[in-house]
This record gives C-alpha cells, sequence and structure tokens, in this order.
C-alpha cells in the first residue's frame, strides 16, 4: 500500500475526518474574511502529504505511516493525519528537521496573506507541499513558487503536490534570496523563522506586496512601499516554526532569576526573542513592566534601506531595536 491507493474503508474515513477539521476550523471564524480557503481546506487531502510522521518529542519518536501493516495503526495514522495539531514529518539525530503546521495556523496564516485572484504568491519553506497546494487551490498552480534549501524535502513536495493533481513550481535553494526568476510578487508567506527581513523579498516584491513571516515566536506581516521599504505590526497569535535554514528554533536568553510570572509568560519569552541582541533578560523585564506587559499586536518592524528595526508602538518611538 502507498500514500496515494488507500482502500475503500480508509478512503471514506478520509473524507469523513477531513470534514471534520474543516468544521473545527470553521468553528473559530477564521475565515469569515475569506470563505474562499474553507473550500480550499475541504478539497486538499492533507493525507497525500504526509505518508509518515513522528509522534513524540527529542526524548523519542514513534513512526506512523501508510504502509504499516497493522489496519489499526493505519487508522491511526490517518486520524492523526487530519488532527488540528503540527506534525513532525523529517528527524534528523533526534532533532525535528521538518514538519507539517497544525492545520489552524496555517489556515489563519493564509487568510492573514489577504490574496485576492490573480496574484502571484512566493512560498519560503516547502515543507510536505500541503500549504503550497492550498495556495494553487486557491490561485492556480502557475501563480504559486516554493523553495527550499534541502531537496530532499523539495523533491517529496513535488511528489505530494502531483499526488494531489497539483504542479506549481518547487524550486531547491537559499529562501533568503528568495526565485527572482519568477519574481515579481504580490505576497510572500514564510513556513520557517526569521531572524532578519531578507533584502532580496523586498527586491523580488510588487509595490503593496505584503510578507507575512514567523519571528521571534510571533508573525510579522509587512506591508512593502519598494524595493527598499517595509513596515507592519506582528499579528496576535504566538507561532512556533523551525528556523529558516532548517535546525531547532533558537531559544531566547535565559531569565531564571526574573520573577516567575516573567518566566511563565508566553509574550515575556517573545519580548526577549525579539530583544535579545539589544536588551539583557533584567532590561526587558523593565520595559515589560513599564509598558504593562505588552501584548504583540503593539510591536512592529520596520525596513528602510540598509536598517532594519524593531519597535513598541511606533517605528521612531522610544522603545527601537536594531535586527541583524
Amino acid at each position: 500500500m502507498t500514500a496515494h491507493a488507500l482502500d475503500h474503508d480508509l478512503e471514506n474515513l478520509a473524507t469523513s475526518v477531513r470534514a471534520e477539521l474543516v468544521r473545527e476550523i470553521d468553528a473559530s471564524g477564521v475565515w469569515d474574511a475569506d470563505p474562499a480557503w474553507r473550500e480550499a481546506f475541504a478539497a486538499v487531502p492533507r493525507h497525500l502529504f504526509v505518508p509518515y510522521y513522528y509522534i513524540g518529542d527529542l526524548g523519542g519518536y514513534e513512526r506512523r505511516w501508510v504502509g504499516d501493516p497493522d489496519p489499526r495503526r493505519r487508522e491511526e495514522w490517518l486520524r492523526g493525519a487530519y488532527a488540528d495539531t503540527p506534525l513532525a514529518t523529517r528527524v534528523r539525530d533526534g532533532e525535528l528537521f521538518s514538519s507539517s503546521s497544525q492545520p489552524s495556523l496555517m489556515a489563519m496564516m493564509l487568510t492573514e496573506l489577504r490574496v485576492e485572484d490573480g496574484m502571484t504568491v512566493l512560498e519560503i519553506g516547502a515543507g510536505t507541499g500541503y500549504n503550497a497546494a492550498l495556495l494553487a487551490h486557491r490561485l492556480g498552480d502557475d501563480q504559486v513558487t516554493s523553495i527550499d534549501l534541502d531537496p530532499e524535502i523539495t523533491e517529496s513536495a513535488r511528489q505530494h503536490l502531483a499526488a494531489a493533481g497539483h504542479h506549481p513550481a518547487v524550486v531547491t535553494g537559499d529562501g533568503a534570496r528568495g526565485v527572482p526568476a519568477r519574481a515579481p510578487y504580490d505576497r510572500i508567506i514564510a513556513t520557517c523563522t526569521l531572524n532578519a527581513i531578507p533584502g532580496a523579498w523586498l527586491a523580488q516584491c510588487r509595490p503593496d506586496a505584503r510578507i507575512l513571516a514567523p519571528f521571534a515566536t510571533g508573525l510579522i506581516a509587512l506591508r512593502v512601499r519598494d524595493a527598499g521599504h517595509a513596515e507592519g505590526h506582528f499579528l496576535h497569535t504566538p507561532a512556533y516554526f523551525v528556523p529558516l535554514r532548517g535546525g531547532i528554533r533558537p531559544e531566547p536568553p535565559y531569565a531564571g532569576g526574573l520573577p516567575r510570572r516573567a518566566r511563565s509568560s508566553e509574550l515575556f519569552r517573545f519580548l526577549l526573542t525579539l530583544t535579545a541582541d539589544s536588551l539583557d533578560p533584567y532590561e526587558a523585564y523593565t520595559l515589560w513592566e513599564r509598558e504593562q506587559q505588552p501584548t504583540r499586536e503593539r510591536f512592529g518592524i520596520t525596513v528602510s534601506g540598509e536598517r532594519s528595526w524593531a519597535w513598541l508602538d511606533a517605528p521612531e518611538g522610544p522603545y527601537t531595536w536594531p535586527l541583524p
């Protein structure tokens, strides 16, 4: 049995659990701004993109896969493929290397990308190909380009996409350099964490393009003015992805000596990660308390020529931090 040849009972189950996932995401209201994404999630079969995945953590992983000889375990694999959770799809030397993101987070990010018919999209981080398939279903194959540094990832993404009936451009290369041969783009979406905004992306965007990318455990949405300028706020939601070049997401600076409420606060960890090159944890804590524990939406990023910086409340305000 292959990932693309399920028996009759599993095919029926796949249809059922995919519908359950769509209803679960639909209940959150995430698609209210663009209901076309609901149809994309209902149409694109996620199980084709995760013929195997791993359950567990750094203490050890258990592999689930479509070809398991045990029918019960094949059913577990299929149900897991449609669970609203991220799935570890590649593990190297005991560390997570690539994954399929949580579907509800993908739905939110795709909606926040604010695409319109006829737009071109560059995806940074091909992953399993599932996100590219959703984009291709919404916009058409010719409008979508996906890039990843790892040739094994891009090859498997192409195979998964073909099995689902989609053929967007999947390129092997450094995502930080973009794909100039297929530029310009109306939208860029990254499925990997950044620690800087690549200038090549801005240069490959049309004016008024939108870039959406994980950054410092959050999601930054930038409006591109021109090849040298972009600016925008963070969205409200947390987001954890592997870094642009693979590996494990860097942890923020150690803050063990700070009060428990800071050490346990997800928002404080966001601030620590965002300002890691500029503030030590104790300075960050002083700021966090003074500003009444600010939420992500109060933070933003500006790119202007050779400079880029993060800020709280205003790009030229009293709280700004240079980025790499």
